[in-house]
């Protein structure tokens, strides 16, 4: 391999680590806002990890909670029909991503679902499209697609 393909090779691999790198970053980002992520830390889910609560979550991340138009069936943050040109902000969250996963408790997320999430086209559902019980049941689902 001359060296223009082994310079041509390592700015595309430069340029990988980068993508990676900044999408790790975002990621990790709290979308709490930081006067209130400490207490919103601190919420846990009340209801129990059951596999009847996961399937009840499961109906509602697919039916009322329209979570599959944004996040797809597999969570994967690749919604059906979707013109991502339209998006504001980052587009809709993997849900498969372990690192995310490990990054946000249940409560952030939970306060998510009541408040939106800042600077994405993440709206909020409660209580306008779910109730709060349903909501720990959607976010129980949410947790299955990281293995949990």
């Amino acid at each position: 391999m001359g060296r223009g393909c082994l310079g041509l090779v390592a700015g595309i691999l430069i340029g990988a680590v980068a993508v990676v790198w900044s999408a790790d970053s975002e990621v990790l980002r709290p979308r709490v806002p930081v006067d209130q992520i400490e207490s919103a830390r601190a919420v846990t889910n009340p209801l129990p990890a059951t596999p009847e609560e996961l399937q009840k979550g499961k109906a509602l991340f697919e039916g009322k909670a329209f979570c599959r138009a944004c996040h797809g069936s597999e969570g994967k943050g690749l919604g059906m029909d979707l013109d991502y040109s339209t998006f504001k902000g980052p587009l809709p969250r993997n849900f498969t991503d372990k690192m995310w996963q490990q990054a946000r408790t249940d409560g952030e997320l939970f306060w998510i679902l009541k408040h939106g999430s800042p600077g994405t086209d993440m709206a909020p559902f409660i209580p306008l499209v779910l109730t709060e019980e349903e909501a720990w049941r959607v976010l129980m689902y949410v947790r299955s697609f990281g293995g949990r």
